[in-house]
């Protein structure tokens, strides 16, 4: 009761209730981040199995057609979790998420074979701070950051055509100048994607929807993954102490 003598129950009852949605939030929140890193394992492991094995490394890279072969199973398993998710059970996108991030492993491997260890240690390091501060920003910043992650796509749709016109120019000084564009597009779109999917979390949480909730975990997990790799990739690049 209030100084006046009425009711005061429910605020206390509101307060609960705003507290236990942050909590379920939050932890979907962290499933989301589990999910992705659990893949990153699946990724690393392997890449590593395939680069010290001759013959499965022969086989991937050896044969052209093997090799983009895998590479257009990569894009078709991306689109393809991406655009089926609202026929695709959770356990199903979940099961081609993780088949994913083997195939990507497959390729990925090569980055053993090149680089030496201690370049791939610190490029890791240094894009697993990055990641972790920007994607900590992106989940609990008030901004709203939809105009930026517009702008984000848009400067990635550039920076691919960057990338294919420096594929026959091999000039070195646009690959450092698209190196460093990809890291500040990689770093902007990892709090983009956080705060993303915190939205739509919290949207289906709040609805109690809890198939759309595993399913944005898994959607969600994967654009994060993506960003990883491709800032992992992009440090390691610029690192660039090869074998």
């Amino acid at each position: 009761m209030d100084y006046n003598g009425n009711e005061t129950s429910g605020r206390p009852m509101a307060w609960e209730q705003a507290e236990n949605m942050r909590r379920a939030l939050s932890a979907c929140l962290t499933r989301v981040f589990m999910w992705m890193f659990a893949a990153l394992v699946v990724t690393g492991f392997t890449a590593l199995i395939v680069a010290n094995s001759n013959a499965l490394t022969v086989l991937v890279f050896g044969n052209p057609v093997i090799f983009y072969g895998l590479l257009i199973v990569e894009i078709g398993l991306v689109f393809g979790i991406s655009a089926g998710m609202n026929k695709l059970s959770s356990g199903a996108a979940a099961a081609l998420f993780f088949v994913y991030a083997a195939v990507n492993g497959l390729t990925l491997s090569v980055v053993f074979i090149v680089y030496e260890l201690g370049t791939i240690y610190a490029a890791f390091g240094i894009c697993a701070v990055m990641f972790a501060v920007m994607a900590g920003f992106g989940a609990v910043t008030k901004k709203d950051l939809s105009s930026v992650g517009s702008l984000l796509f848009m400067a990635l749709i550039g920076l691919i055509a960057a990338s294919l016109v420096n594929f026959f120019l091999q000039s070195e000084m646009l690959d450092y100048l698209v190196c460093y564009a990809g890291i500040l597009i990689f770093v902007g779109l990892t709090a983009y994607d956080t705060q993303r999917t915190k939205k739509m979390l919290a949207s289906a949480v709040e609805a109690g929807q809890e198939e759309a909730v595993r399913k944005i975990s898994v959607i969600g997990a994967l654009s994060l993954y993506l960003d990883f790799i491709n800032l992992f990739l992009k440090i390691l690049r610029l690192l660039g102490k090869r074998r």
